[in-house]
């Protein structure tokens, strides 16, 4: 039954609304930006190596007319190893950043280290544009910058969860966070679009169009994004509360995380009622965070499931653009050879240029942002956020398969097995990331110390980058060997992220029978 709202609240209740309503849409904005600027490079690819063949003769005359329009250093037969090593030297530094982030961000003021993050990541990838108006061909340019990126782009996960985590208690969390991780999909959309408008005619500016976006983000960011609710006169989520002698006993607190139920502990107050003075929580350490139960089986999970996903983030526009060729290859050989292709769409493929790539890459993350919304609603029902992560995963296994082997056999194939495939595999990296980090970072062992929050998030996303970093690496070096070797290698990832959660799931489960059981009065007492 809704307990009634005092009209003298009532003011003070709507103000407390539109403040979450700000923070949700700026945190949402602020990593949309961020996601934005790293999907350029993914779209540039197939750019600095071109197929020069197609493009007609050489007109310098030089003697390798099949590299003569793609951009050096990335000119040579080990171009996809050299596309590896950019990848790596970002996600790399990013992943060793996100460990030492989180223990800042705990510590300085998240506006001031949020949108300070957010100008230097504006910095750093106009740099990486700029390589191109400055006409620089040097591996180590792009590689240093890439590094740069990668570390200053860590100040933002931490800090936009710690800031919801802040805003909102454990109420239907997984649906709200996955609402609202769609920003990961979203800025990877925009940025694909953006991109690709320059990408054929002056790729530097797909490059530095983001770099302006995220640097305008970080001004306005710094201007208004409220960081406690304390701050501006509004009580916590009843996930900070400090615990006081009264509630010490473990039986006078009711615990609603239980299967299938729905928590209210999202509601967050403004009152002018006088509180009582609490001491100020220390800082969780890093050991400590570590011993919170499930924070070590969720982040390795994430590293193999990251791994899946960035590895899509960074290679899908190249694999269509690579698949595509090859096909077409085929279609003409046959045709040279007076053989008729039973399966004209086959033909579709051949004909994506970068451009057309990236667009058609872009249908991943649609899928994305449909399978964290999907994800973080049946957690939020059933209770369980282990279980509903192995289930995508254990799904997601057969599909990449599938995609990889009928896939391009039609643009409405295409597109249907990317959606599905975006779905199963960002579903899982979303809910972990988002609502698992903030129960994590909330947890009951922590009694009410709301300063875990951004570390916890930053161990469970910086193990998670080690995927990231591992997943397009292993993407370079098994590439050239052929890509259905690289599928293998994403489908046993799926697995292992999927193996590391039996224990987590296998205690939800007997969470779900033990509270059956209780319903039907079957237990002893």
């Amino acid at each position: 039954v809704p307990i009634p709202v005092p009209p003298t609240l009532a003011p003070l209740l709507a103000l407390s609304h539109r403040y979450r309503g700000l923070t949700l849409v700026l945190t949402f904005l602020c990593y949309t930006s961020y996601h934005l600027s790293r999907k350029p490079i993914s779209i540039v690819k197939s750019q600095l190596h071109p197929n020069c063949s197609a493009l007609g003769p050489n007109p310098h005359n030089d003697s390798n007319s099949s590299t003569w329009c793609s951009w050096a250093p990335f000119d040579g037969d080990n171009y996809k190893e050299l596309f590896g090593a950019l990848d790596n030297a970002f996600l790399v530094a990013y992943a060793i950043g996100m460990f030492i982030s989180g223990i800042f961000g705990e510590r300085l003021p998240l506006r001031y280290y949020l949108s300070g993050g957010m100008v230097l990541s504006g910095l750093f990838t106009a740099l990486f544009g700029l390589g191109y108006f400055w006409d620089i061909h040097v591996l180590w340019y792009f590689i240093v910058v890439q590094v740069c990126n990668g570390l200053v782009q860590t100040t933002g996960w931490p800090s936009v969860v710690a800031c919801i985590g802040n805003w909102f208690g454990k109420g239907k969390r997984g649906l709200i966070m996955g609402i609202w991780n769609s920003h990961t999909s979203v800025g990877n959309i925009l940025g694909s679009l953006i991109a690709g408008v320059w990408v054929s005619s002056a790729w530097g500016l797909s490059f530095i169009v983001p770099s302006i976006i995220i640097t305008t983000m970080g001004i306005i960011c710094f201007f208004f994004l409220v960081e406690y609710p304390e701050d501006v006169g509004c009580s916590p989520p009843l996930h900070h509360v400090r615990v006081t002698s009264s509630e010490k006993d473990p039986e006078a607190v009711t615990s609603n995380e239980g299967p299938l139920s729905v928590s209210s502990q999202s509601s967050v107050d403004c009152s002018n009622s006088p509180e009582e003075p609490t001491e100020e929580p220390e800082a969780i350490s890093f050991l400590g965070a570590l011993r919170i139960p499930g924070v070590v089986e969720f982040s390795l999970c994430l590293l193999f499931a990251k791994l899946v996903s960035y590895t899509f983030l960074y290679w899908l526009p190249l694999y269509i653009v690579n698949v595509g060729e090859f096909l077409g290859t085929v279609r003409r050989e046959r045709a040279w050879q007076g053989e008729h292709l039973l399966t004209p769409p086959l033909s579709l493929a051949a004909h994506f240029g970068a451009k057309e790539a990236g667009d058609l890459s872009t249908l991943f993350d649609v899928g994305g942002i449909l399978g964290g919304i999907f994800a973080g609603l049946i957690s939020d029902y059933t209770g369980g956020r282990a279980t509903t992560c192995c289930v995508m995963l254990v799904v997601a296994a057969p599909m990449l398969f599938l995609y990889n082997h009928i896939g391009q056999n039609g643009i409405g194939t295409s597109i249907a097995m990317l959606i599905v495939c975006g779905a199963l595999v960002n579903g899982p990296y979303a809910l972990i990331t988002t609502a698992v980090s903030a129960d994590l970072g909330t947890h009951e062992s922590l009694k009410g110390n709301a300063k875990a929050l951004s570390t916890v998030t930053a161990i469970i996303d910086g193990t998670g980058s080690i995927g990231a970093a591992l997943g397009p690496l292993l993407a370079g070096l098994i590439s050239p060997t052929g890509w259905n070797n690289v599928f293998y290698m994403l489908i046993a990832a799926d697995v292992l992220a999927c193996l590391l959660l039996i224990r987590v799931v296998v205690k939800e489960v007997r969470g779900w029978c033990g509270c059956i059981a209780r319903k039907r009065g079957y237990v002893r007492t």
